[in-house]
C-alpha cells in the first residue's frame, strides 16, 4: 500500500529508509544537525530537509500525513548518557531540557496533524528509565491524544551483524493498537556476520558481500589502522578493568563474529568493534563498513551516499537507526494501517 510520512529528529534517514522501503512517501523531515542533514539530503535529494530546531516549527509547516516518525534523541535515556549527565550535574530524561523533553514538540505536531499512526524510536533503557515512569508518561500522552499504544525492544543483530537493542512504540489513532509481536524476526541461526559487513579481515581481501557496491576486492587505507601508541593504550585500559572484574575495553571481530552496538562516540578510537589483522594492530571500520553495518547499503541500486567527513559519518552511523529492523516494523504498521 502506499501511505505518506513525516519525520522529526530525522538523522541520516535510517526509520525513513525502512518505510520508504514498504511504500511509504515522505513529505516531510526535519533535522537540526547540518551534518547529518546534509548526508539525508545527498541520499533523498526530493525531500527538502528542514534544519531549524523542531522547536521553531510550527505545526502549519508540517504537511498532512499517514505516519509520523520520531526517533527523538536517545542520549538523556541511554545508560553512557545518564552517567555522563549525572557526573557533570546536569538532568536527564524528560527533565534534560535540550533533549529529553523534546518528545513534547513531537506530541504537539501529533495533536495538530492527528496522523493515523506514530513510530517512535530510541534505546533499550527507555523502558526502565526512571522506573518505568518516562515510559508510562509517553503512553499517557498517546492516550491522552487519543491513540492505542505498544512497544517492543528488536535487537538488529537479526538483519545486521552488531548487537542493537532499540524500543520501538506504535500508536494508532482512534485508541486501536498495533501488535508488534507479529513483527517477523529472523531465526536465529540465519543470523549474519561481519563477512556481509568487511571489506578484508585477518590481512586477506574477501570477495564482495551481498550488498557491497563497487569493486568486489577493497583494499582498506592505512589511516584506518591503529597506531601502536593507541593499541598499546587500549590493551593497557583494558587490562586495568579486567583486573578490578569490570567489562570495559575494547572489542575484536573477525569475519564470523557479530559486533558489539556501533556508537555515535566511534570517532574517537573505535574500541568497541575493531577488526582483526593478520600480522598487525586491529584497524577501525571504514565509514562505508559502517553503512553496511546498519544496513543503508541493502536493497539500494546505487551506494549510500557520504558526504561528510570520516568523523561526522561515524557519528550519524552511531546515532541511526537500522534499516533492516525498521523496515520489519514499518511492514508491521502498514498491515495495521
Amino acid at each position: 500500500m502506499s501511505f505518506r510520512y513525516a519525520e522529526l529528529f530525522a538523522g541520516i534517514g535510517g526509520l525513513g529508509a525502512g518505510f520508504e522501503a514498504v511504500g511509504g512517501e515522505c513529505v516531510y523531515a526535519n533535522e537540526y544537525d547540518k551534518y547529518a542533514a546534509a548526508t539525508y539530503q545527498a541520499n533523498n535529494p526530493s525531500v527538502a530537509v528542514d534544519t531549524r530546531d523542531v522547536r521553531a516549527v510550527q505545526d502549519e509547516d508540517v504537511p498532512n500525513h499517514d505516519v509520523l516518525l520520531a526517533g527523538f534523541p536517545c542520549q538523556p535515556f541511554s545508560v553512557a548518557g545518564i552517567s555522563k549527565r549525572r557526573a557533570l550535574g546536569r538532568a536527564t530524561g524528560m527533565a534534560c531540557q535540550d533533549q529529553g523533553n523534546l518528545f513534547y514538540e513531537a506530541a504537539r505536531i501529533i495533536a495538530a496533524k492527528k496522523p493515523r499512526a506514530v513510530v517512535l524510536e530510541n534505546v533499550k533503557n527507555l523502558l526502565r528509565h526512571d522506573r518505568g515512569r518516562t515510559l508510562a508518561v509517553i503512553g499517557e500522552t498517546l492516550h491522552g491524544l487519543g491513540y492505542g499504544f505498544r512497544h517492543r525492544i528488536l535487537d538488529a543483530a537479526a538483519w545486521v551483524p552488531q548487537h542493537r537493542e532499540r524500543i520501538f512504540i506504535v500508536a494508532l489513532s482512534g485508541g486501536d493498537e498495533c501488535d508488534l509481536e507479529s513483527v517477523p524476526v529472523p531465526d536465529a541461526a540465519t543470523w549474519p556476520t561481519m563477512r556481509a559487513v568487511l571489506h578484508q579481515a585477518d590481512g586477506r581481501e574477501d570477495a564482495e558481500p551481498p550488498y557491497t557496491h563497487g569493486p568486489s576486492r577493497l583494499r582498506v587505507a592505512p589511516k584506518y589502522t591503529l597506531s601502536a601508541h593507541m593499541w598499546g593504550y587500549l590493551q593497557a585500559y583494558k587490562r586495568k578493568h579486567q583486573g578490578k572484574g569490570n567489562g570495559f575495553g575494547f572489542g575484536l571481530v573477525g569475519l564470523g563474529d557479530r559486533a558489539r552496538t556501533l556508537s555515535a562516540r566511534y570517532y574517537k578510537d573505535g574500541s568497541e568493534i575493531l577488526v582483526r589483522r593478520r600480522g598487525g594492530n586491529p584497524r577501525r571500520l571504514t565509514p562505508r563498513e559502517c553503512a553496511r553495518l546498519m544496513g543503508f547499503d541493502s536493497g539500494r541500486k546505487s551506494a549510500f551516499r557520504i558526504p561528510v567527513s570520516d568523523n561526522q559519518a561515524y557519528r550519524q552511523f552511531g546515532n541511526a537507526v537500522a534499516v533492516p529492523a525498521a523496515k520489519a516494523v514499518a511492514a508491521t504498521v502498514a498491515q495495521c494501517l
